[in-house]
């Protein structure tokens, strides 16, 4: 665990700025002078977990550094929503790359401060998984190989929601988008295809690589300040529920965050130089169908007649992966 937990039921609320708590004990987010990243007045949609995910990121990535911080940001929702010209909701020095060239922005920015001796100064590349896993996926392993200083976040929200909902290789097996139609004997996305990048991002060995949720602030903001303790290349890959994607309800975005963890439909942990050191247990495993059902993506798995053997192959690959990255339920020691 990179952090200790705290158990809100003893603070007596239930708040997320948790101010009844000791300021050392607070999350970034609850604090007056946090940064605010992201301003107010971005056009992001409602419930949008991308939004959240980099407000959280940035402002911990900004804590961390001292606010001595420099992001490139491809293409895509995040850019978009953010700054319709010629306004921008960015409060920190920001730089729009194009949709696959994030990390390679990045290495040059990163080698621009090494030249000019600002040591001090980091830097973050950002991107969607349309962005990360596919488009720019040469310019990360790159990033990866050479070891450069950048933090690159990919906020995964399982499709190219910015151009109308289509398939990436993020996407998980037999979900609806606009290039993967509910028709057809197996309907959805394809089994077995798609990759998962933070599992490549340990085959490089580089200092850091960990998974995070929107659902978990407290373990997100822990992970980017870790990341922050290293130099050379680092990798955090963050799901954000997308609604309008996902056909989910804008106010369920956290709870169906919660559910892909719980359920072990996205694996939670952390690695150093390509080994795993922590996970973050799940407090009880649920079936894939918790997660699942909320979603207008999946809804063809539950119709007159249930896709049960696709449902199946769906908990089959959960229960791997908690196997495979230690997340069992965990009894609790009073």
């Amino acid at each position: 665990m990179p952090f200790q937990p705290i158990k809100f039921y003893q603070t007596g609320t239930f708040t997320v700025g948790n101010r009844l708590l000791n300021p050392d004990d607070r999350s970034v987010q609850s604090h007056q002078d946090r940064i605010n990243s992201i301003n107010s007045g971005h056009r992001a949609c409602q419930g949008c977990g991308e939004a959240l995910g980099a407000r959280y990121a940035l402002d911990a990535a900004m804590e961390a550094t001292g606010s001595q911080l420099i992001a490139a940001n491809a293409t895509g929702c995040l850019e978009v929503f953010t700054t319709p010209y010629p306004e921008t909701s960015w409060q920190i020095p920001w730089m729009h790359s194009l949709f696959g060239n994030a990390a390679a922005v990045a290495t040059g920015i990163a080698a621009a401060m090494k030249v000019k001796g600002r040591s001090d100064v980091r830097v973050i590349a950002q991107g969607g998984d349309g962005g990360t896993t596919d488009i720019g996926f040469g310019c990360l392993s790159g990033m990866f190989e050479r070891n450069d200083d950048v933090l690159y976040i990919c906020y995964d929200n399982e499709a190219y929601m910015n151009t109308g909902v289509q398939r990436s290789s993020a996407t998980p097996a037999a979900a609806r988008t606009a290039t993967t139609m509910p028709v057809g004997p197996n309907p959805g996305n394809v089994f077995g295809q798609g990759k998962f990048v933070p599992a490549i991002a340990m085959a490089h060995e580089i200092p850091y690589v960990a998974t995070a949720t929107v659902a978990d602030l407290r373990d997100l903001e822990a992970k980017v300040k870790r990341a922050m303790e290293f130099r050379g290349a680092r990798y955090i890959h963050i799901l954000v529920p997308c609604p309008l994607g996902w056909g989910s309800a804008s106010h369920d975005t956290i709870r169906i965050a919660r559910l892909a963890h719980e359920t072990g439909m996205f694996p939670v942990f952390e690695a150093e130089y390509g080994v795993q050191v922590s996970a973050l247990p799940i407090r009880e495993q649920l079936p894939v169908e918790e997660y699942l059902k909320p979603q207008k993506r999946f809804a063809h798995l539950f119709g007159a007649k249930p896709k049960l053997d696709m449902i199946a192959k769906i908990q089959e690959r959960a229960d791997r992966n908690i196997r495979k990255y230690g997340q069992a339920p965990q009894q609790e020691v009073v």
